[in-house]
């Protein structure tokens, strides 16, 4: 069987690689012509464990190809997946004109039946102008190819992107024909024989459930940020709550971490859309504004701690940070709870100096030489007045801590993400704040 994937960014690449994996013959296609050579080369993109790896032993065993060349790339295959970028406009729709764009080129460019699967994230109704997109493309060359459009939205998570696609806890596919849920039952077979679910439903359920699943995550994320700040302000201990409720099997463990917010490529993007197609349909999201509204909040609470602690001139103060991207086992910068921080110290006249494992590179295209890079976490914290705990990668969880005091000017940690035992620094002499434990 072979497929094409237009795209390759986080979504398509790993997608096309993990197809590949199963034996499916995969011709991955992007017009940028670096990113191409760079592949052909093993070069990524975007850091995700594991899949360099991959992308090389498909490439040396054929079953994974890359070009420019999308007439080349689709011929013979029986379904092509769209997985270009939908970035958010101003007013948090999502900005369709690459997955439109693909699909017109699609349409110019076809030579047998296939089916057109939309994978990038996009709103209710966008593989009718998919469809749209396609045969009028078709019309203008005067031809009748058949096709089918189809969407299988992604449930990747960053840093497990591997996992999640060879492993799915669920695979959905929004179809219209018998004829593309063929070709998707064939395509997902392999999957199948591992008893991983494959749901068929109607294009709209397929391509709400992906902005339904990540908002009601995000929901879930906001909610306990909440709760965490109110445990401060009542003496509970939110690290106990979470426990309470996270053994109720209604609620479950994962997603109910308290810390500085949520970031990344999908949850703010995603909660802005559907917000957005709410209101298109004349409807208001009061939750979804409410967990949007929290999350740009929390984002400034361990600033708030800062200046509590510390004062509202922070001239002449330099604060070491641990962890740049929005999360760990990644590089994405996007929406990263760190920029907000650090943007609120050099506002206020502090200065920063920055670790993270994989990030650096990424934060330099944003900050730039606003901040200081530090080799790694120790450099980090010389002289430093504080330390902001800010993703928690798995090397910040048990460091030296007389190191560390020695190296810093005074003993003073903002933990993020809640690593450190309370018990543990007070008895070590820090002066350790944290989210939704009052420690003063």
């Amino acid at each position: 069987m072979k497929i094409a994937v237009v795209g390759t960014g986080y979504v398509g690449l790993v997608s096309g690689t993990c197809f590949a994996e199963t034996g499916i013959d995969v011709t991955c296609i992007d017009i940028d012509t670096n990113k191409i050579e760079n592949l052909k080369k093993g070069i990524m993109p975007i850091y995700e464990p594991g899949l360099e790896e991959l992308v090389l032993r498909n490439v040396e065993k054929k079953r994974l190809n890359f070009t420019t060349n999308l007439a080349e790339g689709i011929k013979d295959a029986e379904a092509v997946f769209i997985a270009v970028g939908t970035p958010p406009g101003e007013d948090g729709s999502a900005d369709l004109k690459y997955v439109l764009a693909v699909a017109k080129a699609i349409g110019e460019n076809l030579q047998n039946y296939l089916v057109v699967v939309t994978k990038s994230t996009v709103p209710v109704g966008t593989s009718e102008k998919v469809k749209m997109e396609v045969k009028q493309a078709l019309d203008k060359r005067d031809c009748a190819l058949d096709f089918d459009v189809a969407s299988n939205p992604e449930f990747l998570k960053e840093g497990a992107a591997i996992d999640d696609f060879l492993k799915p806890d669920r695979i959905v596919v929004g179809i219209e024909s018998s004829k593309a849920e063929d070709i998707m039952k064939k395509l997902y077979k392999p999957f199948l024989m591992n008893g991983h679910p494959l749901l068929f439903m109607d294009i709209r359920s397929s391509e709400m459930t992906k902005y339904a699943a990540n908002s009601m995550l995000a929901t879930k994320i906001s909610f306990m940020n909440d709760v965490a700040n109110l445990c401060e302000l009542v003496g509970a201990d939110v690290n106990m709550v979470r426990k309470g409720i996270g053994s109720d099997a209604r609620i479950g463990t994962r997603f109910i971490y308290p810390g500085v917010g949520y970031g990344g490529s999908c949850f703010p993007k995603d909660v802005k859309a559907l917000i957005r197609t709410a209101k298109e349909y004349g409807y208001d999201m009061r939750v979804l504004n409410a967990v949007e509204e929290v999350n740009d909040a929390q984002k400034e609470v361990l600033f708030d701690k800062v200046v509590k602690h510390f004062g509202h001139d922070l001239s002449g103060k330099t604060f070491a940070m641990w962890g740049l991207s929005f999360k760990p086992k990644t590089d994405d910068m996007r929406e990263a709870p760190s920029l907000v921080i650090i943007d609120s110290i050099l506002k206020a006249g502090g200065k920063v100096k920055a670790y993270d494992p994989v990030s650096m590179h990424e934060a330099e295209k944003t900050l730039g030489n606003s901040i200081t890079y530090s080799k790694d976490e120790y450099e980090a914290l010389i002289d430093a007045d504080a330390l902001l705990l800010v993703t928690e990668w798995p090397e910040f969880r048990s460091p030296n801590y007389v190191v560390m005091g020695k190296l810093m000017k005074s003993k003073v940690i903002f933990d993020g993400r809640n690593v450190y035992d309370i018990a543990e620094m007070k008895e070590l002499g820090y002066d350790y704040h944290c989210i939704g434990i009052k420690t003063n």
